[in-house]
């Protein structure tokens, strides 16, 4: 009898139910491990896999830089989400707190607090008790989209 390489219509099931079911891996610091993507949908896949109270932040941070830049292309790249034609922000998970990069950080007044071994990134790190001044995240991506965005 020759063997077939299909799986029987009762283990591909279970194999579709795992996937389904399956949470995203957690890297080091909590940061998800998503498959990297171009748009909204891994972006999206990415803030809902981000653990605890930084999903939260996540989504606020999303949603601002939607309402500051309406169309802001996305993408997922090296399990962060990017945002710019240009790069000209990312996000990253970190232990204890969200990373927002600005990659022409040193060009935005007033400067992000967190500076950089790289001379124009700066950064925003938000921890779980933190008030985020959202005029504040807002006027920096502002000023972030209009500046040449870094190339990735």
């Amino acid at each position: 009898m020759a063997r077939t390489s299909e799986k029987s219509p009762k283990i591909a099931k279970k194999v579709a139910a795992k996937q389904v079911t399956t949470k995203p891996v957690l890297l080091s610091g909590g940061n998800p491990q998503i498959a990297k993507g171009d748009g909204d949908a891994p972006v999206q896949a990415y803030i809902a896999a981000m653990p605890g109270w930084k999903r939260d932040v996540g989504r606020r941070l999303d949603a601002i830089i939607a309402r500051t830049v309406p169309g802001v292309r996305k993408a997922v790249k090296w399990n962060s989400p990017f945002y710019g034609q240009g790069w000209f922000l990312g996000i990253h998970c970190v232990t204890k707190y969200v990373k927002v990069a600005f990659f022409r950080g040193a060009s935005l007044r007033p400067l992000p607090p967190g500076e950089s071994k790289q001379n124009e990134v700066h950064y925003l790190d938000i921890y779980e008790d933190d008030e985020l001044d959202e005029a504040q995240l807002a006027a920096w991506v502002k000023q972030a989209a209009l500046l040449p965005g870094k190339q990735m």
